[in-house]
């Protein structure tokens, strides 16, 4: 009976391992705990599970100009997505990462053909778009075809993969962190294929909060328990 337990008890925590356990959403450092990020840049972006190699009509379409291009606003350097790099994270693998490490994700609330992004509000406050100003940004281990834009509702451009619109999420505060993932039921890490990574796949959790007004508010914080964020 004690080797059962035993047994059943290392299973657990060879699983536990693997991936986050559920309902640690809120509370753990996953995605950058117990084992740092690493930036090995992946060989071709069909060497993961659930590849497609073939290149999607609508995600050219999305590189496209689109109508009223002369009055995109100006973003900054330093606001704009200049980078997207196909690089492996403990524990979820494959991730697409901008230009300082941070991991994106797709929404399911999305369009991807043609693209739209319906993620606007206190939504783009806790899901940043990644914006571009010339959709051109540098590639490592993604496919260019693949890559577009996509004109958001306040004008800007947002970078899309295979017609998906990019994001970052409030929630990670270092590069390689996935905290994101699965939130809502509808946020995922996003592959260089464009397809969701669903490797590590904790319980659905609620987003954290969107920063508030005045900066005596708790930025970024975790979600009231009341709260109930769509987003």
């Amino acid at each position: 009976m004690k080797l059962k337990v035993l047994g059943a008890s290392l299973v657990a925590a060879i699983a536990l391992t693997g991936c986050a356990p559920a309902g640690l959403n809120n509370t753990a450092d996953y995605g950058n705990a117990a084992e740092p990020a690493s930036n090995d840049v992946v060989a071709t972006p069909g060497a993961t599970a659930g590849a497609e190699p073939e290149t999607d009509p609508s995600a050219e379409a999305t590189a496209e100009a689109a109508p009223g291009d002369a009055n995109t606003p100006e973003i900054s350097d330093e606001l704009a997505t200049n980078e997207l790099n196909a690089a492996k994270v403990a524990r979820m693998g494959t991730t697409v990462q901008d230009e300082n490490g941070f991991v994106l994700y797709r929404f399911d609330k999305d369009e991807d053909s043609p693209a739209k992004s319906n993620c606007n509000g206190d939504c783009a406050k806790i899901w940043p778009a990644a914006i571009t100003n010339d959709g051109e940004p540098k590639l490592k281990g993604i496919d260019e075809s693949l890559v577009g834009t996509v004109t958001r509702a306040d004008g800007t451009k947002q970078l899309t993969l295979k017609g998906w619109p990019l994001y970052r999420y409030i929630g990670d505060k270092k590069p390689g962190q996935w905290k994101g993932q699965n939130v809502s039921g509808t946020w995922f890490v996003i592959q260089p294929n464009g397809t969701k990574n669903l490797t590590c796949l904790p319980a659905v959790s609620k987003p954290v909060a969107p920063p508030a007004d005045d900066s005596s508010g708790d930025a970024g914080g975790e979600a009231d328990s009341g709260s109930d964020y769509s987003y």
